[in-house]
């Protein structure tokens, strides 16, 4: 069983990555459980969701040690990081946290600014997240998360979030 959260700010997507990287692994034929909150400002405010992937059943719907942490901000990761499994890896966005917790699997990826960069807009920085934790949590195919990318972005949309999705895998 893998638990992973993925947490940041309101409007930076980690809610609609997480459904994906959830229906990728239901796709797969495993089980998979999705949770969020998000405070009450919406956009600006603290949000987090979270993903449990399991072969088999599923009894608890709630992350208590991830495995994975990803924080696209300093104050989520200032936040969550005492949740963090010892052996877990902790994912930032290395621009918006400059201050690192001290952690012994720290991976920093330039999310936000490959997506303005490379991609053409911040939009697509949930993408690019979710291509780096699908590479680094190793629990659904990039394969599934392609299909399931299709399946919940807007059609016009399509060829960018492929991008970033590729870019995000290939960055770790």
């Amino acid at each position: 069983m893998k638990q992973i959260r993925l947490s940041g700010s309101g409007g930076q997507g980690v809610i609609t990555a997480a459904i994906i990287m959830a229906e990728a692994a239901v796709a797969e034929g495993k089980e998979a459980v999705q949770t969020q909150s998000y405070g009450p400002e919406a956009r600006g405010g603290a949000s987090k969701a979270e993903v449990i992937i399991s072969d088999a059943p599923i009894y608890h719907p709630k992350v208590t040690t991830p495995d994975l942490l990803l924080a696209m901000t300093q104050q989520a990761a200032d936040k969550y990081i005492k949740d963090l499994a010892a052996d877990g890896i902790l994912v930032v966005d290395e621009d918006l946290v400059p201050n690192l917790p001290a952690h012994a699997h720290i991976v920093r990826v330039p999310i936000t600014r490959m997506a303005v960069e490379e991609v053409g807009k911040d939009l697509f920085a949930n993408i690019i997240a979710l291509g780096v934790v699908t590479k680094l949590s190793g629990d659904v195919s990039l394969d599934a998360v392609r299909e399931a990318v299709a399946n919940r972005v807007p059609p016009a949309t399509l060829e960018k979030n492929m991008q970033a999705l590729e870019l995000g895998f290939k960055a770790v």
